[in-house]
Order: C-alpha cells, then structure tokens, then sequence
C-alpha cells in the first residue's frame, strides 16, 4: 500500500479498544492473515467475535462499512474475518464461510487464477487477468448458505477471482482447487464493490 501511494498505518485491535485510534480517521481498512487465536475457534471466528460481542468495536466497524467513500479488503484470515461480519457490511449479506479445506489439510502451494469482471472497486480493468499467487490455509472452502445466495452474488456482480486449470477453465479438481470451492471461487465483493475479500494473497 506504501508503494501505492497510500499512507499505511498499522492500528491493532488493542489500539480500538483501548481507543488510542478509531476508524473514522481513515478511508481504507485492510484485515490481513496471519492465524488470529490461532485459528482454534475457527478461521478469522474468534477474531469477528472480538468484534460482534464487543459493542463499541461493533458501532465503530459499522459506521466505518457505511461510510460510502471508505473500502475494505480481507485477505486469508482477514477473508475468513470479514465474512463473520457480513452482518455489518453494507451489501455482503449474502457472502459465503470458509470452511475446512476437502483434503483436511492445511495446502500451502502456487495456484491460478482468473480475474472476473466483478464490482469490486480493488480490481477494477483487470477482468481477464489470469494470475498465479500463492495458497496458504487450512480453511478456505467458499460455502453458500443456499443456491439463492450464490444466486446474487452471481447476478450483482460479486465474483471476484477463481481458480482456474491450465486451459483456463474452473478448477473443480485438486490441486489446481486446493480447497474444494464450487466453481474455483475464491474472492468477492459486496454489491457496490467497497469490500473484497480474498482467500489467495
């Protein structure tokens, strides 16, 4: 983000509890990886929780979603974070969990994927893109709570990334799907394209 133009500030969930800073001060949040509570509550669970369970961290994650010039990116446990809090997010009603990975491994590993024209304001002009990236998770199966959901998601333009094969159809197989998403999904976006959330970084 530094190398973007962006002025980077590191803030914890300490630094919001505590209020030594709030989110009204900034226009982009971005959750990234790493095992928050050590994924044994569930993948980015323990760390949603923190937030939903926790009033004032709640009203402050709420009002920043809302506010129509801000965005908000989650990346692996960040991902699976934001997708607890789908609740909040203007738009994202819909967003799938992310659950145990089919083979019931953790799969760290280089994998494809296609960008898809989506709303997503981070990946705007790069529909088409077929990239490689890195996997590293245990948990990033996408689960619909129903067809419906995919459904929307579909039709308002929030598929954002999915694996691909070497002939740059979906991935249903593993590897080439390393954790079992239906149609190789793997990233979305709310409706108005403000939030992304991806499981591949």
């Amino acid at each position: 983000f530094d190398a973007a133009g962006f002025d980077a500030v590191d803030v914890t969930m300490t630094d919001l509890i505590e209020g030594r800073t709030d989110l009204s001060q900034f226009h982009g949040l971005v959750a990234c990886g790493g095992f928050s509570y050590g994924d044994v509550l569930g993948a980015g669970a323990g760390w949603a929780r923190s937030i939903l369970f926790y009033e004032k961290l709640r009203e402050l994650f709420a009002t920043f979603f809302k506010r129509p010039e801000t965005f908000s990116l989650g990346v692996c446990n960040g991902c699976q974070m934001l997708s607890h809090l789908k609740e909040l997010i203007p738009g994202a009603e819909n967003w799938p969990k992310f659950l145990r990975n089919r083979s019931e491994q953790f799969e760290a590993r280089l994998v494809t994927v296609e960008v898809l024209e989506s709303s997503s304001v981070l990946l705007q002009d790069m529909a088409g893109s077929n990239l490689p990236i890195v996997v590293a998770h245990g948990e990033g199966r996408v689960e619909f709570a129903n067809d419906a959901d995919l459904a929307t998601a579909r039709a308002q333009n929030q598929l954002c990334l999915r694996y691909i094969d070497n002939d740059g159809h979906p991935a249903d197989r593993y590897p080439l799907n390393p954790n079992g998403s239906p149609e190789g999904l793997t990233a979305l976006s709310s409706a108005d394209g403000r939030a992304t959330i991806m499981m591949p970084h």
